[in-house]
């Protein structure tokens, strides 16, 4: 059975119903479906989409990592976090079957071992090797899908620690953790953490940062891993690593790549959203 990786959804049904028709049309087989997270926010069918990869899970064919906007979203509907201007969450949080969907949602990984591959929505810290990662998302997912999970959301929110130690404890430990698998892009060569730079797939000269997956010595570098989260930085395709947030919700492609011979399919996408501008 094949795997095939779809990179950040982010509310954009039409285009994910599209996608699937095409891999359905390039597989002749059974296959299985991972989504790198974001499954909502942005663009303009959040509901619908939710729904569709909710109802492909339901049937065992897909399977999807926790994005940060999917945690934005939980926590919006927890009363624990207000919403953006620019949000497109409104559909799911009035809906009949809203309980049926954040419960789903609450109980997805942070990240899943597939095939030889690791998939994460945003990056991995260069202490950090595949096996540590998925422990340490482990950690996590027990707090989130545990009765105190909105007592874990109300402390999940801040940028410290923007270091790994393994003597952190407690609500600090998980937050890291979070902030790692969800939002990192840039980090220092001994793994500080970056979260100003969001719109560039590169850092200024002289800054000291560097993408996560260019730190000299990660532990990581001998593993295969996909990953989301980075839209300006696009698709990006190495021996050992994956990007797939090729931009979907502003007006790139979204895209899907196949583990097993590492095929490429891709839908054009129309710009729902403008950096910068508010959601519509």
């Amino acid at each position: 059975m094949k795997t095939y990786v779809i990179g950040d959804l982010q509310g954009c049904h039409a285009q994910t119903v599209e996608l699937l028709e095409r891999i359905g049309q390039s597989c002749a087989g059974p296959h299985t479906l991972l989504f790198a997270g974001d499954l909502v926010n942005r663009g303009p069918q959040s509901l619908a989409t939710l729904r569709l990869v909710h109802g492909l899970a339901r049937r065992g064919q897909a399977d999807s990592v926790l994005g940060n906007h999917d945690l934005h979203l939980l926590a919006v509907a927890a009363g624990i976090r207000p919403p953006h201007a620019a949000d497109t969450l409104d559909e799911i949080l009035a809906a009949p079957d809203r309980d049926a969907l954040l419960d789903w949602l609450r109980r997805r990984p942070l990240a899943l071992l597939r095939d030889g591959h690791l998939l994460v929505h945003a990056g991995l810290l260069p202490q950090w090797s595949a096996q540590q990662a998925v422990a340490l998302a482990g950690e996590v997912e027990s707090a989130l899908r545990g009765p105190a999970w909105k007592d874990f959301l109300l402390d999940m929110y801040g940028n410290a620690p923007a270091a790994w130690d393994e003597g952190l404890r407690g609500a600090a430990r998980l937050r890291c953790i979070v902030n790692a698998l969800t939002r990192l892009r840039f980090c220092t060569a001994d793994g500080v953490m970056d979260f100003k730079m969001k719109e560039s797939g590169s850092a200024p000269p002289g800054s000291g940062l560097l993408p996560w997956f260019d730190v000299p010595g990660r532990r990581s570098a001998g593993d295969k891993v996909v990953f989301g989260h980075w839209s300006a930085l696009g698709l990006l395709r190495r021996p050992a690593l994956i990007g797939l947030d090729s931009g979907c919700v502003w007006g790139g492609s979204l895209s899907a790549v196949c583990l097993d011979d590492g095929s490429l399919l891709q839908v054009a996408c129309p710009g729902y959203r403008r950096p910068g501008a508010a959601a519509p």
